[in-house]
């Protein structure tokens, strides 16, 4: 007699039950719920995200997933790019379908097909994926030999699929996820059906791309799209999106003359004049602050050799994403120069630390000395790929406001208080309130050990938590040498982008040997903060420029005001106030072009400056102005001085309007 094998359910509530092993997601869930079943589309079988129709074999903790959570978008999208090859396949059967995964905010999939694809295109793909959702065929998995796999895809014309099968490894299972009679290689999960996927979808752009990235292989045709859960969603989603491309800081930056990137110098940024004095004013802002902050500011070599890479550990993760050149040893005048190999090698630097230890290493420090806080403007060049380079947020040189903080490990908790307080009154400062903290910890690959790992990440939590600012962790995704903060940055149409960060180094103060005397007379590593408030100045300011669209705050703009004549007769009044602003420390230009007003406060009004002193015949001989501000009707008609004062006020930088006393200075 054949004994049924049970295994035991544990439910999120800490509930359990016993099954037949060999019961499925389905049946479990339909016996819990019909309203939960019907909400339900994947679980989670002991963490890992499976299709709802896996059989259950062993003891295990289950987890139902909603369409409407966040592993259900990522499913809803996974899903949509598998209608969407299909919808292609129907509608033109010759091409061939490669890879279709699911990216941020979306999906995209790559063809092969003779006449590359265009957003004419998108209506007809579109109404056919709504009909292929319609159907509702379930999505079923079967798992094939290999050579069953590549005799079904080369009988169907699938080469790409073929040398797909050949890239799995030997150990993995090879997936078939059916959905009617259409079939794909896939890991999966997969939702229940089509159907699941819904209509909240949309085809967002076509793009040209390499098959597996590689120059020299065939050029496929990449359509990206977009999925939600519901309609509201994803109208949200391209409302943002329509904002965002007209906030586009590349585009905002050649109209106002701001910046420029050029292909003789991939992605590095040729500042103007008027985008350096946006750049110039971060920059001092963020001196006084550190300054006052107790942070000492010092400046370090752009060329290091890699025997400091090789210590720090940075060779072996990051050295690809370095530049490197070759150090020349001089040789015998017949001989000429000797390339002297690996021990001489020099990379311009991707981060500042090892070359901030090599400052603090210089003589002996003792307990007393800290926490010692050095800050510097450190320009960095990392080997960013060319197809990963965006404006001013994806850049090969950038200058980092990095600084770190050498202390004792009783000082921790109080200098990480101390970052957070003055990072969050930097957001402050520069229009940011929402902020979200994330506590990234240990990653799969990590140097040093887990009790150290362990100590680090408890500290940062306990810093934190004094601080009273919430935070969410992420799970695995810390720096291969620490800990780390991430914060978190929303603009004004609901992005978040990354910017600031503070990581708990223990490591790498071991590494080089980073050491100072302690009270009991004993030698001690020193703990190593590593932390930045902007990240980078170049991507901070591309991240404003969207966030302000370009209508930056007064005390950041380029120009502050523009005295603009009517008539010629005030021109010699008009020059004499530039002269005044200009002494007030205002950044004004004339305007006494023969030009009508209005022509020139539309002009001023596009290049986003935010006011305008308009003088004609009555203002000359009253000594008054009209002041004008970008993004209001009307005017305001006051004597100059007073105009002058108010301007004074309105453009001095925040913090030095919390310190009259040093603005005065």
């Amino acid at each position: 007699m054949e004994i049924e094998m049970t295994i035991k359910v544990t439910f999120p509530d800490g509930a359990t039950r016993d099954y037949a092993a060999g019961t499925t997601g389905t049946t479990v869930v339909e016996g819990i719920s019909p309203s939960l079943a019907k909400r339900t589309v994947a679980m989670k079988w002991n963490g890992a995200l499976s299709d709802l129709s896996d059989p259950l074999n062993e003891d295990g903790r289950i987890e139902f997933v909603a369409r409407d959570s966040a592993d259900g978008l990522g499913l809803i999208r996974h899903d949509a790019a598998h209608v969407l090859a299909e919808a292609v396949q129907e509608l033109w059967p010759t091409t061939q379908v490669t890879i279709g995964p699911v990216i941020e905010n979306g999906f995209y999939y790559d063809f092969k097909r003779d006449t590359p694809f265009s957003e004419d295109d998108f209506p007809t793909i579109e109404k056919k994926m709504a009909e292929i959702v319609a159907r509702g065929a379930a999505f079923t998995k079967e798992v094939w030999t290999r050579d069953e796999a590549k005799r079904v895809f080369a009988a169907k014309g699938e080469n790409f699929k073929v040398e797909l099968v050949d890239a799995i490894p030997a150990d993995q299972m090879i997936k078939i996820y059916k959905q009617g009679q259409w079939f794909d290689l896939c890991r999966g999960p997969h939702m229940r059906s089509t159907k699941d996927v819904g209509t909240a979808f949309k085809l967002t752009k076509v793009a040209g791309a390499y098959w597996r990235g590689d120059s020299n292989n065939p050029v496929l045709s990449r359509l990206y799209g977009t999925a939600f859960a519901t309609q509201k969603e994803l109208d949200d989603y391209l409302t943002m999106m329509a904002e965002a491309e007209k906030r586009d800081h590349r585009k905002i930056g050649r109209e106002l003359d701001l910046f420029h990137l050029q292909d003789e110098a991939p992605g590095s940024v040729f500042w103007h004049p008027k985008g350096f004095v946006i750049y110039n004013q971060m920059e001092e802002y963020i001196r006084r602050r550190v300054n006052k902050g107790g942070y000492t500011e010092v400046k370090t070599p752009q060329l290091m050799s890699s025997k400091f890479w090789e210590a720090s550990g940075h060779w072996g993760k990051y050295r690809e994403n370095m530049f490197v050149v070759p150090d020349e040893v001089p040789g015998t005048e017949e001989e000429g120069p000797i390339l002297s190999g690996k021990a001489d090698l020099m990379a311009l630097k991707p981060m500042n630390c090892p070359a901030h230890i090599q400052i603090f290493n210089q003589g002996i420090k003792s307990y007393r000395d800290l926490p010692m806080r050095l800050a510097e403007f450190g320009c960095c060049h990392r080997n960013e790929a060319h197809g990963a380079l965006h404006g001013l947020l994806r850049v090969r040189q950038m200058t980092q406001d990095d600084a770190h903080i050498f202390c004792t490990e009783e000082q921790i908790q109080a200098e990480t208080e101390k970052f957070v307080h003055l990072l969050y009154s930097v957001y402050e400062d520069m229009g940011f309130a929402d902020v979200v903290i994330k506590l990234a910890t240990r990653p799969e690959k990590f140097g040093g050990t887990i009790e150290r790992w362990n100590a680090a990440e408890k500290s940062l939590g306990d810093a934190l938590r004094a601080t009273g600012y919430d935070f969410v962790i992420a799970e695995g995704e810390g720096a291969f040498y620490a800990p780390k903060l991430e914060f978190h940055l929303k603009d004004a149409i609901g992005r978040s982008w990354q910017v600031g960060t503070l990581q708990l180094d223990y490591v790498l103060p071991e590494r080089l040997d980073a050491t100072y005397v302690a009270e009991d007379g004993s030698r001690k590593y020193a703990v190593m903060l590593h932390r930045a408030i902007l990240g980078s100045l170049e991507r901070f300011i591309g991240m404003m420029i969207e966030s302000y669209s370009g209508k930056m705050p007064m005390w950041l703009a380029p120009v502050q005001v523009v005295v603009a004549t009517i008539v010629s007769d005030a021109d010699d009044y008009a020059n004499k106030l530039v002269r005044q602003l200009r002494d007030a420390g205002i950044r004004a230009d004339l305007d006494v072009r023969n030009e009508k007003i209005n022509y020139k406060v539309r002009e001023h009004s596009m290049q986003k400056i935010p006011l305008m002193f308009v003088v004609g015949k009555r203002e000359a001989e009253e000594g008054t102005v009209s002041v004008r501000r970008l993004g209001t009707e009307g005017q305001k008609v006051m004597p100059s001085m007073d105009a002058i004062v108010e301007l004074m006020a309105e453009a001095t930088p925040p913090d030095l309007k919390r310190a009259p006393a040093l603005a005065a200075a």
